[in-house]
């Protein structure tokens, strides 16, 4: 059979399970679930895949189902998520849980993965799909290194990986495909800087902490424009700075937290080593000692060349506009899947830039439940033809 031919073919079938599909939308966003207590989202999504397929436990909460009988695979990934976001939407089917909403798109993630599964069950495909029910993305521990390091994608054979994640700063209609970094790492530090402290009204006879942390948050400000070529993109931001308990006093100690975000793996082994550098002998200079922390987070998301050309036609094919170019600092785990295999996550335009992720008013219209389907739809297909061999 064609790609053509089967594009068109499980296009009218995702068409016939669009109804099912937008019914499970309003179910999963009225009974949000927050990450690492998503058994009962789980529940939801397994009860409206296809029938007679065997789940397998994973990462916890999550759930691996393979559709569409043995061989190497393609994994579309879907996070059983939400955020500890009061919802004011005001819709009918709003969250039920006060608190916990899915303000980031979740839900309609899933309800497209689950209208491709069951597309690709009643119409077949050129290759097995794996939908990965993934938990555990908005927070750490993440969800997806949990998924990639417990060894299941081996087991099952998989090829390839995609994702789709819907996107504000998109019109409707449009979808973002593009090669190489797409989202960027995410580190969190914390420099903790140690003097001696003392009588405020004796400042001489301290190792002042405050004004030599204020030295190095500052000094931290040029590593980025004077330490990375200026055609990269990286971002250190500091968020957080606590010291002292009273107007007095100057304490023994100051601290500062914050943020970097890389969009190339080898810009951010640079600012670590920059980082660490910079505060430690900043700290030195005015007769203290300086502590740096970093957490390492999700590393760069890097879209897969060859799927992302393959899957550029199909998505004109099915009438969606394609972006080549978006990018964006933020951070998504489905990059822990990129580090392994072939990967492609496509950003799916909701609105066009008014309503933002992670707001209490954030919410994609039914309509986006097919566009984000179409989208996985021409990922899948592309990693098929790209990495598992046709018969």
């Amino acid at each position: 059979m064609s790609l053509d031919h089967t594009l068109t073919t499980l296009a009218a079938q995702l068409e016939r399970e669009l109804d099912d599909a937008v019914e499970l939308r309003h179910q999963l966003h009225a009974r949000p679930c927050l990450s690492g207590d998503e058994a009962a989202a789980r529940a939801l999504v397994l009860a409206a895949l296809p029938g007679g397929h065997t789940a397998a436990e994973v990462a916890g909460t999550g759930a691996v189902v393979r559709v569409g009988g043995s061989g190497p695979a393609v994994a579309v990934r879907g996070e059983l998520d939400a955020l500890a976001v009061h919802e004011e939407t005001g819709v009918p089917w709003a969250s039920q849980h006060p608190g916990v909403m899915h303000a980031c798109g979740h839900d309609v993630h899933l309800a497209a993965l689950v209208a491709l599964a069951r597309a690709v069950d009643r119409a077949g495909g050129p290759a097995p799909l794996l939908a990965v029910l993934q938990p555990r993305e908005e927070t750490y521990p993440s969800g997806a290194q949990d998924v990639t390091e417990d060894g299941i994608l081996e087991r099952e054979q998989c090829r390839a990986a995609v994702g789709a994640h819907v996107q504000p700063l998109l019109a409707a209609g449009t979808v973002a495909c593009t090669a190489g970094g797409v989202n960027a790492s995410a580190d969190e530090f914390t420099v903790t800087v140690r003097g001696r402290g003392g009588h405020a009204a004796y400042p001489h006879l301290t190792r002042d902490p405050v004004v030599t942390l204020a030295h190095v948050v500052v000094a931290l400000q040029s590593l980025v424009s004077r330490g990375i070529d200026p055609m990269s993109s990286v971002v250190l931001s500091v968020t957080t700075l606590a010291a002292g308990t009273a107007a007095n006093v100057v304490p023994g100690s100051a601290e500062a937290s914050g943020t970097l975000r890389a969009m190339r793996t080898a810009d951010r082994e640079v600012i670590h080593e920059r980082l660490v550098e910079t505060a430690e002998l900043v700290a030195q200079a005015y007769g203290c000692t300086a502590e740096v922390r970093i957490t390492r987070g999700e590393p760069v998301l890097d879209n897969d060349a060859t799927l992302t050309a393959a899957t550029r036609p199909l998505l004109a094919s099915l009438g969606l506009k394609v972006d080549a170019d978006l990018r964006s600092a933020g951070a998504d785990d489905f990059s822990y899947f990129s580090e392994r295999m072939p990967s492609l996550m496509l950003f799916v335009g909701t609105h066009g830039g008014t309503e933002q992720l992670h707001s209490p008013t954030f919410l994609p219209p039914d309509e986006r439940v097919r566009d984000v389907a179409h989208a996985l739809l021409a990922g899948y297909l592309a990693a098929a033809e790209q990495f598992i061999p046709q018969h």
